[in-house]
């Protein structure tokens, strides 16, 4: 094909890409966009062609004009090609996420005739890196009711009530102790629902503080506050046409708690540093373990947010309402436990089954598999025997009294197994890892819950 030819279709051949491209002017005038611009940013080339490039709010560029050169845009000093992260904004206020690659062009004197840009579109890219982060962690959850388990009437019952809760787009809100399987339930409802084909996006509410949860949830702008370098996508935006999941929603502020009820009456929100309304399609799942009602006549939660969420309630039973699921607990988890560490352990001698058996289980059945990690760390092979198991569940059969039955924060046994398993690897936390089945971000994560010092774990 002639070049003149060539010349004569560029613009078909530029509307074949699936990357979004504009040519800007050295001013940082708009020249000309494709068609993937318009589909990707939702501006059609009337609305942008003639117009600064900042209309987009790209937050990779420094948008300061520098006086003593013609270069509109400090990414562009020195000349040289530009590839970058950043975030965007479209003409709805959305966010995109995009790969940004730009190149100035130059006439044959070397003067600045402007630049080129293309955006390469991130966002299912970012879906797909979500899945795969909600895949790993179904990986210690498989088998059983979509990794929850149990045979007794009082679970069949709670996984009647999961099925039926999942076909309503209504919010849910469970109850359950900690360690019980909320987390478990939630990622349940989605993949039963309606919603299962859009995202799933959890959080845990009482792990920040107030500014940095309300950036989580609802994402701020660039400059919204001291070290806002960038724009951040909210938990709310990047959920939207799937499911949320707020965990801990009674330690949620009473300013944050005003900005959710909005949420879920006129499905919008405001970033922080912006005013602009943003639209949001999700449905709303959070869970808690604290008594809501106690919160709201103390003044603590508010009443109209609890009749907005308490719509479906699932309530999750203690381990120690439900004793004889444990044996199916511990051949499941033992099953797991050794196709990961490659031990030869069988199971549970009797006499430390029945210690698991009269055992109160305050942290439910996050308790009793950490308790099993910890016994896979010491044994070998074989039956695990009872001075194998962590020590407080051979002292729990004398000392259950009433305050033996009241949820409690931390985890002995998983305590117990980390300090043993960080001993046996000499302080290696990848080794540490494999001995306990877990991955190495969990073992950093469960040194941090516990406050543990290598140091002192060596010495000790």
């Amino acid at each position: 094909m002639k070049e003149r030819e060539i010349n004569r279709h560029w613009k078909k051949i530029l509307n074949t890409m699936n990357d979004g491209l504009m040519l800007v002017g050295p001013d940082g005038t708009i020249l000309m966009v494709n068609r993937a611009f318009e589909r990707l940013t939702g501006y059609t080339s009337d609305e942008v062609v003639g117009r600064p490039c900042t209309i987009l709010n790209c937050d990779a560029c420094d948008r300061l004009i520098k006086e003593e050169n013609s270069a509109w845009c400090t990414l562009f000093d020195g000349g040289q090609d530009v590839r970058k992260r950043c975030i965007v904004m479209k003409k709805d206020g959305t966010y995109l996420s995009a790969i940004k690659n730009a190149s100035l062009l130059k006439d044959d004197e070397g003067a600045y005739m402007g630049a080129v840009e293309t955006l390469m579109d991130l966002s299912q890219l970012d879906r797909l890196d979500q899945e795969i982060d909600q895949l790993s962690l179904q990986l210690d959850a498989e088998g059983g009711f979509h990794g929850l388990v149990g045979k007794s009437i009082n679970m069949r019952k709670t996984f009647q009530v999961i099925e039926k809760a999942a076909q309503s787009d209504a919010p849910v809100i469970i109850y359950g102790e900690s360690g019980t399987g909320k987390e478990l339930v939630a990622r349940a409802i989605h993949q039963l629902g309606r919603r299962r084909e859009g995202p799933f996006v959890q959080l845990n509410c009482a792990a920040l503080n107030e500014a940095l949860l309300e950036s989580e949830l609802f994402g701020h702008t660039k400059g919204a506050f001291t070290g806002a370098h960038r724009h951040r996508l909210g938990r709310f935006e990047a959920a939207h046409g799937g499911d949320i999941f707020l965990d801990e929603i009674g330690d949620v502020p009473l300013s944050i708690q005003v900005k959710l009820l909005r949420v879920l009456e006129g499905k919008q929100f405001e970033r922080v540093g912006d005013h602009r309304p943003i639209s949001v399609d999700v449905r709303i799942i959070t869970a808690t373990n604290k008594n809501l009602e106690e919160l709201i006549a103390q003044k603590r939660f508010r009443e109209d947010l609890f009749f907005r969420i308490n719509v479906i309630p699932i309530h999750l039973p203690p381990l120690r309402e439900r004793l004889e699921d444990v044996p199916l607990l511990v051949n499941t988890f033992i099953g797991r436990l050794r196709s990961r560490t490659k031990k030869k352990i069988t199971g549970l001698a009797p006499d430390a089954m029945e210690q698991f058996m009269a055992y109160h289980w305050p942290g439910n059945v996050r308790e009793l598999k950490s308790a099993l990690e910890y016994a896979f760390v010491i044994a070998e092979k074989g039956l695990i025997q009872p001075d194998q198991l962590p020590a407080q569940i051979a002292k729990g059969k004398e000392d259950r009294g009433d305050e033996a039955f009241m949820p409690h924060r931390g985890d002995p046994a998983e305590k117990a197994a980390l300090v043993e398993a960080l001993r046996q690897s000499k302080g290696n936390q990848s080794q540490a890892a494999r001995i306990l089945g877990v991955n190495r971000v969990t073992v950093w994560n469960r040194m941090k819950k516990y406050g543990i010092d290598l140091k002192r774990v060596m010495v000790s």
